[in-house]
């Protein structure tokens, strides 16, 4: 690909950049030219950027705004073509399937459950459009989640897919979730930050109802293990929400504990209150927690996980500090869940990468700052330590 001259793209630069020195490089390093300097101005950096963006479209070339060793540095690159168009059949198969197989896993069938694997099989087939008040209230909280990423992603006129739901037949859940694809690079951390957290917002918007109403169609039962029987793990949020429709701490223990018990009961799961009460938990509530825990999880602040983008648009490249601590918290915690250790290792695969916008110079406004701190408490209050705990009769 050839370029203009070096002087017309310099004195184009130079409207928004006091220049110190330039330096030439191989297109292949993924640039051709570095300025190093500062804006000329005090105005809002995304202004700036926009800006040039603006004067060198018409060359093919794209700006990176970035700030290396405490000064600020510009590359220019060559523009990336236009994201071809996906065909959304595979979004929509994915979402049939991810249907059926959520209705399986809510479905409620009559009598005692047969021996036999295919025995099971055929009976859950038999009742599974009784599941439709689990599947209903489950993938309206994914599909806000995942919505809240598509809307905003159109807004930010930043390329995304449609979401890929995928389906896990036979699971607790029914599905591993969903997930949106970036075919675009964010603008600016500002950008970045509104595609990442409006998913948790959205899905937190219908998952607090959900499992409120799914409390008030549940009730409150004795603690009594069986085969496969298993406690849902508490949030501070599960807790408080408990504690609203049942006033109660639950689940209960025989005899009343104090602060000392529910701190070791939080985080590790154990002793199970065996004899206690508990709520014999509703599907639509099953499905409000679950939606709750699936938001948990999206918010670990690491990687690309939309926790992630949040805490790397707020602290920017000082996130990747955090990542050690993360990774150590959650082999910790899979000591009493060892759920967390696949988790570590996924994280440790996958989630050292951040986002990298297009701007990095750009910072986020005091209320988009006032939003991620409001969301780093929010994971605070949802994140689930011992999600599942298996009851041996």
């Amino acid at each position: 690909m050839s370029f203009p001259e070096p002087e017309l793209l310099t004195r184009l630069v130079a409207r928004v950049f006091r220049i110190e020195d330039v330096t030439s490089e191989d297109p292949r390093k993924g640039f051709f030219l570095r300025y190093r300097g500062e804006l000329v101005t005090n105005e809002d950096s995304a202004e700036l950027y926009d800006q040039l963006a603006e004067s060198l479209s018409q060359y093919n070339v794209t700006p990176l705004f970035r700030m290396e060793e405490g000064r600020q540095v510009i590359y220019l690159t060559a523009k990336q073509p236009e994201p071809e168009k996906d065909k959304i059949s595979t979004n929509i198969i994915l979402f049939v399937l991810t249907v059926f197989s959520v209705m399986l896993a809510g479905a409620q069938p009559e009598g005692p459950m047969p021996n036999d694997v295919a025995g099971q099989l055929l009976a859950l087939a038999k009742s599974i459009f009784t599941g439709w008040p689990f599947a209903l209230s489950l993938l309206g909280i994914l599909v806000a989640h995942e919505l809240g990423h598509y809307f905003m992603s159109r807004y930010h006129k930043t390329p995304a897919t449609l979401p890929y739901f995928i389906p896990f037949p036979l699971s607790p859940l029914g599905t591993m979730g969903a997930a949106i694809l970036m075919r675009g690079i964010p603008k600016n951390k500002r950008i970045l930050f509104d595609i990442g957290v409006a998913g948790p917002i959205a899905g937190l918007v219908i998952a607090i109802p959900v499992l409120f109403l799914g409390l008030s169609l549940s009730e409150l039962g004795t603690i009594d293990p069986s085969p496969n029987s298993f406690l849902e793990g508490n949030s501070l949020l599960y807790l408080f929400a408990k504690y609203a429709t049942f006033g109660q701490l639950l689940p209960a223990p025989v005899e009343p504990q104090g602060i000392l018990y529910w701190l070791q009961y939080f985080f590790t799961g154990q002793p199970v209150p065996v004899g206690g009460l508990d709520v014999f938990i509703h599907p639509v509530a099953f499905a409000g927690w679950a939606g709750i825990l699936v938001t948990a999880l999206n918010l670990i602040p690491a990687g690309t996980l939309d926790g992630g983008h949040i805490i790397y648009a707020l602290f920017g490249e000082k996130a990747r500090k955090g990542f050690p601590f993360i990774i150590g918290l959650m082999i910790v915690l899979g000591i009493s869940w060892s759920g967390w250790w696949l988790w570590a290792a996924l994280l440790f695969w996958l989630g050292r990468v951040n986002a990298q916008p297009l701007d990095q110079i750009t910072t986020l406004d005091p209320s988009r700052r006032l939003v991620a701190y409001t969301m780093i408490i929010v994971f605070l209050l949802v994140f689930t330590p011992v999600p599942f705990m298996v009851m041996m009769p």
